[in-house]
């Protein structure tokens, strides 16, 4: 029976982790952020152990530096709208860590696989910037369900006092004359 997301723990996760990622980025010192995460890294590898009383800084460590594929996002949603926490084997095809965090990465894992997944769960989202599904493609019938709203009527009417358009030169508007 698959384990189930606690998805309450994981919306706890993201704002905490978003907060910090959020005090660090400041554009008055732009390297802040980076500096924060290289040291929170080797803090977390030496003593993983740390991350139960702060897991926020897992995902902290890791934000922007994790990769999910385009087709992996649809799994992750899923996962995510069902609570439904992936197998080891379905989780480690689904994302792609960078080859300089993955000594992190192992310590974590050998510490909690299950952190490590909700930490992922957790930058999916920051990702995703809160969505947990994509957007639902429009079928060809939505597209004309309200024809005026997505575009502005533009007609050749309001040329008929002889102005060209500033900055537009045709040649062939010189033979017209």
């Amino acid at each position: 029976m698959a384990k189930k997301l606690n998805i309450s723990r994981i919306n706890e996760l993201k704002t905490n982790a978003y907060d910090n990622i959020e005090s660090y980025d400041d554009p008055d010192t732009p390297k802040a952020l980076e500096q924060f995460t290289c040291q929170i890294k080797k803090v977390l590898q030496a003593d993983p152990k740390m991350l139960e009383s702060v897991p926020e800084y897992l995902p902290v460590a890791l934000y922007g530096r994790v990769k999910f594929p385009s087709d992996a996002k649809l799994k992750w949603a899923h996962w995510i709208n069902t609570a439904t926490q992936p197998e080891w084997d379905e989780f480690k095809v689904t994302i792609g860590f960078n080859n300089a965090d993955l000594p992190l990465v192992l310590a974590v894992r050998a510490y909690s696989e299950d952190l490590l997944i909700e930490s992922c769960a957790v930058l999916y989202l920051l990702e995703n910037q809160g969505k947990s599904t994509p957007a639902p493609k429009r079928s060809a019938d939505d597209d004309f369900e309200d024809e005026d709203s997505d575009y502005a009527d533009y007609s050749d009417d309001d040329d008929d006092d002889g102005e060209e358009e500033d900055g537009y030169y045709d040649q062939y508007d010189d033979e017209d004359r």
